[in-house]
């Protein structure tokens, strides 16, 4: 797994304008890896496969992946670039999209801060948990 620092948590909020909870200190530099990461209820996983099929530009204000619902919060994607990243989505199951992207793209949620994605191509896919049925982990 590669390892980059692009921005701090300050600077990416700015640029994004997606603001974070209080807690998290804007002064740490946020890590930009090329392998598996988790934000919550979020796993990004590399993915080599060849994936067909109609794929949308994240636009400048981003995309939310995974939707508030209740009392939670959204994973909202975000190009560093408007054109550096696309989403093939809606293909079910676990599987929310796959990304594709080519400049660093980010992952910004309020309790978890910012997660940053190397250029390539992943699947993002909600986590579940085995209890006594399946069930998908809430965040």
């Amino acid at each position: 797994m590669t390892t980059t620092a692009t921005a701090t948590l300050g600077e990416l909020i700015e640029r994004h304008g997606v603001d974070v909870l209080d807690y998290l200190d804007r002064s740490l530099e946020v890590p930009v890896l090329d392998g598996t990461q988790v934000q919550g209820d979020l796993i990004v996983i590399p993915d080599t496969r060849t994936r067909t099929g109609e794929r949308k530009p994240v636009p400048a204000e981003g995309v939310p992946v995974i939707e508030a619902v209740g009392s939670g919060h959204e994973h909202r994607l975000l190009a560093s670039e408007v054109g550096t990243a696309s989403l093939l989505s809606g293909v079910g199951g676990q599987d929310i999209a796959y990304l594709q992207n080519t400049e660093v793209a980010y992952l910004a949620h309020p309790e978890h801060g910012y997660l940053g994605i190397a250029p390539g191509s992943y699947v993002l896919r909600r986590q579940r948990e085995q209890a006594a049925e399946e069930r998908l982990i809430a965040d």
